[in-house]
């Protein structure tokens, strides 16, 4: 008889703690903890090979990254990571601990109760990386900038020359005003000289996406996604790093769910109720897809900037972008003339514009 040994581990950056079960046994057969270093690898693989029989491994996706599935993995192992917001918990269980976590970790693996994440490889890691600085970087800028008029707005300083700040008119403005106080000049013009820092953070950020987007495995794709309004090359390489190939959704209703868009629900006898989004999952698409379902608010027109990123392009691909835009646009329409509040009606229209991202990736990947 075939036994299969189920091994949980809880990553941690101090040390693992690792719990094994043989079989169907219901006590641990071992447990121990290692040090996370090349000594604590070595001595895991060999614990794990010297088993016999077949070996599962797994652990929650955490801050120590993947490191331990790769190293475990190239040594002829079968570990997988679990997404630590849809592990079970009872809500009862008050009690926490690492050797509490690891041995629940694999009673869970060996019962299929965990939800496993797809792990992506270096390269995607590697560009999800610099998608998810450059938002940082973008979220820093926008910090400092309301720092700049909140500052000036204590000063009795507000812009009403223009309805669009941080323009060329603006700085004009900005440079004539000068604070009163002994300190006041000083902070208005460290932080100007931030503003400027950051911003050229984020010129290098977008020039290193802006490479990274016209090579051949991204190129197709970014075109491809672009078709979509609201969807431009930094829109496209966030949704590439993030879920990678879109084919292993089965459905597109899995896709949402998966980026968090779908409505929660508490239901009970014949009575359903409906919440607001569950926002479980990747939070990165759900921004992007609720950011660009604002580009439905309004009358659809066929602008050049549209027209040239669908120029060019696969018919069946054109054939989707273009009933993407009237039934979103009929859709925010029709939410809003129904008294539903915009931003609702975005999150409804960014939850279907998920769903024709997710046609596209059917037809754009290789």
């Amino acid at each position: 008889m075939k036994i299969i040994h189920w091994i949980g581990i809880d990553d941690h950056a101090d040390k693992w703690t690792i719990a094994q079960f043989k079989g169907d046994e219901e006590k641990p057969a071992k447990e121990f903890e290692l040090l996370p270093d090349a000594t604590g690898y070595r001595k895991l693989i060999k614990f794990a090979k010297e088993l016999g029989g077949e070996v599962r491994i797994v652990y929650e996706a955490g801050p120590c990254g993947y490191e331990l599935y790769r190293r475990l993995t190239k040594a002829g192992l079968q570990c997988q990571v679990a997404a630590p917001s849809l592990t079970p918990r009872k809500p009862g269980d008050r009690v926490k601990t690492n050797r509490r976590d690891a041995v629940k970790l694999a009673r869970y693996l060996r019962s299929n109760m965990l939800s496993l994440i797809v792990v992506p490889d270096q390269a995607r890691e590697s560009q999800r990386d610099l998608m998810r600085a450059r938002h940082t970087v973008q979220k820093d800028l926008i910090s400092i900038r309301h720092q700049i008029t909140k500052t000036l707005l204590r000063y009795g300083h507000r812009y009403r020359e223009g309805k669009t700040a941080w323009t060329d008119r603006f700085w004009t403005w900005l440079s004539k005003i000068k604070l009163e106080g002994e300190h006041g000049q000083f902070v208005l013009d460290e932080m100007i000289r931030t503003h400027a820092q950051r911003l050229e953070r984020r010129v290098r950020y977008d020039q290193e996406i802006e490479a990274a987007a016209k090579k051949p495995e991204y190129a197709p794709l970014v075109a491809a996604f672009s078709v979509l309004r609201g969807i431009d090359r930094l829109s496209a390489m966030t949704i590439l790093s993030e879920l990678g190939d879109l084919r292993r959704f089965a459905t597109a209703p899995q896709l949402m769910a998966a980026v968090g868009l779908v409505p929660s629900e508490s239901s009970t006898g014949d009575k359903t109720t409906r919440f607001s989004i569950t926002k479980t999952g990747n939070a990165h698409v759900r921004h992007i897809a609720v950011e660009a379902a604002w580009q439905y608010q309004r009358r659809i027109t066929t602008g050049t900037k549209i027209t040239r990123r669908r120029k060019d392009q696969p018919k069946a691909l054109v054939d989707i972008a273009e009933k993407c835009d009237l039934r979103l646009n009929r859709k925010f329409h029709r939410m809003t003339s129904r008294g539903k509040l915009s931003t609702i009606a975005a999150v409804a229209v960014g939850r279907e514009l998920i769903g024709f991202i997710w046609a596209i990736g059917q037809i754009a990947h290789p």
